[in-house]
């Protein structure tokens, strides 16, 4: 537990460096990137195990590119829809839909699904596909913003800074020992989203 513990602390630092640098700065993506690997390469709690460890040479991304950072103002005018998640050992997650978002990108017009992750405390959780989930990224989908978990890319008066260059692989992705929520029916995207972590290989 204490391991987990220090594996979480350091990703809310992480965010919080992000934060604090500005998502739309070059060297808050390369921190966030140099971070991601060291703590894959070498945590207790990385999603890899011992041999994938061994074998690792760092995650794999597209190109940051700025334009695909944008601040999203939040509709809540939507009609509540919960999903109940098994985790397997880690019980039932239950997300509820409390919003949407809907933004402009290089690639196109889109607009997803905010969910509420109930229990204790509650968090913002933001998974999508795009059109380039299974070709280039994980079929499963991507994260942006999981915020009981740290991954949290700040907010302005105006709305949530959704920045695609810092969109992540779920755990499961890399070893299926790990049990994840994927993208649900409010989190697909018709156009491709040709930033953020790219599927991962050995």
């Amino acid at each position: 537990m204490l391991d987990l513990l220090d594996y979480r602390r350091r990703v809310a630092d992480m965010y919080r460096a992000v934060r604090e640098l500005g998502t739309d700065a070059a060297e808050a993506h390369v921190h966030f990137r140099r971070v991601r690997d060291d703590l894959f390469r070498s945590h207790p709690e990385s999603p890899l195990d011992d041999e994938q460890k061994a074998a690792f040479q760092g995650l794999r991304y597209y190109d940051y590119d700025p334009a695909f950072r944008v601040v999203a103002r939040v509709d809540t005018e939507v009609e509540p829809v919960t999903y109940p998640i098994e985790l397997g050992a880690d019980g039932l997650l239950t997300l509820r839909l409390f919003g949407r978002v809907a933004f402009e990108l290089p690639t196109g017009s889109g607009s997803l699904g905010l969910f509420w992750v109930a229990g204790y405390g509650g968090g913002v959780f933001l998974p999508f596909r795009d059109a380039t989930s299974g070709r280039e990224t994980y079929g499963g989908g991507r994260y942006l913003l999981d915020t009981i978990k740290g991954a949290d890319l700040g907010s302005t008066r105006d709305g949530l800074v959704l920045d695609f260059n810092y969109a992540y692989n779920p755990s499961c992705h890399y070893n299926p020992r790990w049990v994840c929520p994927l993208a649900l029916p409010e989190s697909r995207l018709a156009l491709p989203v040709p930033v953020g972590e790219k599927q991962w290989t050995i």
